[in-house]
């Protein structure tokens, strides 16, 4: 069972009281947090607009405050309701929805929390719904967290102006996700509080499990339990390798190394090379106990301290094994249950 952080509840509080309902959809769709004293209100410096965001797909100019915000691929949403903002529509969970109503829990909680009504979900399994995010009539979309194509951003951007990611697809970590889609909605100030708030929220939760500091750790992606010949794993390009580091976890030179050659968010290699991650500690995966047994009964994979040890991080395919991809509603949500997991790894580690 979860045990929700709520720690940062009353900071994003605070930031949330800055914002104004008229930065979400329209009053039959959604409504948002409002000023409850002009000091509030006037404790952030008011954006000046045009704005320009340059990314990898281009140039953005934002012309006035949006009022309209819409967002596509995981998570973007995340950043406006954390700030107290309702978008007009989003993309529908398709990871750890345990409940199918295309919700996260933490999203669930924070439309509840500002009384918005739930927003058109796009169905993102074929791709994006241009169409559908055409109907919500936004001002500004938000994908500063995605894998969108150039036709993609070229698609969207005669829909509304679309803030794309900064440098790699896939791989904007949690700080450039909400620095960005902040400064897309004309809120960077507030965007940069929330990336203060959550910082500490991260250091002061792996502080009460002092035994993951320095432990070299690497993320295996899917295993195919009936294919051991290769190993694939996450690169240090990635958002999940680049949580560790937030977390105090430390960066196996195998991964480091394996990373150096192209910015991709992943890799693979031979499971006969497999000596070379002999330096990792924790592994961290998705799967179950069936899994560990497959690993430690190779021939080859069996070799790797980690596995030897036990010292593996299993993430289900629930709401928690979302834990490893931070983003900002997320990480306060989980934090606790998966530091508590990496900690319980790190106890089995040499």
């Amino acid at each position: 069972m979860l045990r929700s952080s709520r720690s940062v509840v009353g900071a994003l509080t605070a930031v949330a009281a800055l914002l104004l309902a008229g930065c979400g959809g329209s009053d039959d769709e959604a409504t948002a947090a409002s000023p409850s004293t002009p000091e509030a209100s006037a404790s952030a410096p008011a954006q000046q607009f045009p704005i320009t965001i340059e990314h990898a797909l281009g140039t953005t100019t934002i012309e006035s405050q949006p009022e309209r915000v819409a967002t596509v691929n995981w998570a973007n949403q995340e950043v406006p309701l954390a700030l107290g903002v309702v978008p007009v529509g989003m993309a529908a969970a398709n990871f750890g929805d345990d409940d199918n109503d295309g919700l996260l829990p933490w999203v669930k909680e924070k439309l509840d929390e500002l009384g918005g009504q739930t927003p058109v979900l796009f169905d993102e399994t074929d791709g994006i719904d241009f169409e559908a995010v055409a109907d919500t009539q936004p001002d500004v979309i938000l994908a500063a967290y995605s894998g969108l194509t150039q036709e993609d951003y070229d698609t969207l951007s005669e829909i509304a102006p679309t803030v794309a990611y900064p440098e790699v697809a896939w791989g904007t970590d949690w700080k450039d996700m909400i620095r960005l889609n902040s400064q897309g909605m004309g809120k960077p100030a507030e965007g940069e509080q929330l990336i203060s708030t959550l910082e500490q929220e991260i250091t002061d939760t792996a502080a009460t499990m002092p035994q993951i500091a320095g432990k070299k750790t690497m993320f295996l992606t899917h295993v195919d339990p009936t294919d051991l010949s290769e190993v694939s794993f996450y690169t240090t390009h990635d958002t999940r390798a680049k949580f560790f580091t937030d977390l105090g976890l430390g960066t196996p030179k195998s991964i480091e190394e394996a990373s150096s050659s192209n910015d991709q968010f992943s890799g693979t290699i031979s499971a006969e090379k497999v000596d070379q991650f002999d330096d990792v500690d924790i592994i961290v995966t998705y799967g179950d106990e069936k899994l560990v047994k497959t690993l430690q009964a190779d021939p080859l994979l069996s070799k790797m301290p980690a596995v030897a040890n036990d010292a593996i991080v299993l993430l289900p395919s629930t709401p928690l094994g979302t834990a490893a991809n931070p983003t900002p509603l997320a990480i306060s949500y989980v934090l606790q249950d998966y530091v508590k997991m990496l900690a319980e790894a790190a106890d089995k580690s040499a």
